[in-house]
C-alpha cells in the first residue's frame, strides 16, 4: 500500500476544518467556489468528479485525491472510469513535458 487513504481523508477534513475556524472567510470562498463550479446541469456529479481527480493528479495533490476519489466512489464512478480519466491525465502531463521539453531547448539555443 502506497498510502493510507482511509486514515489521511479524514485527517484532511479535519485540517480543513481547523484552518477555516481560523480564516472563516476564506473557507466560505473556497466553498463557494466549489458550489459555483458544480452549478448547473452540463455535468453530472460522477462526471465532475472525475474531471476533479484528473486534474488532482496533474496538480499533485494528495488531498485531492483523497476528497475527490471518496466523492467520484459515492457518486457512481467505476473503477474502469476512474481509470479513464487518470490515463488522460497521464497523457496530458506527458504532452506538457513535451512542450516544456521544447520550452528548455528554444531557451538554451536563445542563450547562446
Amino acid at each position: 500500500m502506497l498510502f493510507n487513504w482511509s486514515d489521511y481523508v479524514p485527517a484532511v477534513k479535519k485540517a480543513f476544518g481547523k484552518l477555516g475556524k481560523s480564516h472563516p472567510k476564506m473557507l466560505a470562498a473556497y466553498q463557494a467556489l466549489g458550489a459555483a463550479a458544480s452549478d448547473g446541469d452540463a455535468l453530472d456529479a460522477k462526471t465532475r468528479e472525475l474531471i476533479a481527480m484528473a486534474v488532482a493528479i496533474t496538480t499533485r495533490c494528495d488531498g485531492c485525491i483523497g476528497v475527490h476519489a471518496e466523492a467520484a466512489r459515492k457518486a457512481g464512478a467505476t473503477e474502469a472510469e476512474l481509470a479513464q480519466a487518470l490515463a488522460t491525465a497521464i497523457s496530458l502531463n506527458a504532452g506538457a513535458a513535451y512542450i516544456y521539453s521544447l520550452r528548455a531547448l528554444e531557451a538554451f539555443e536563445q542563450t547562446a
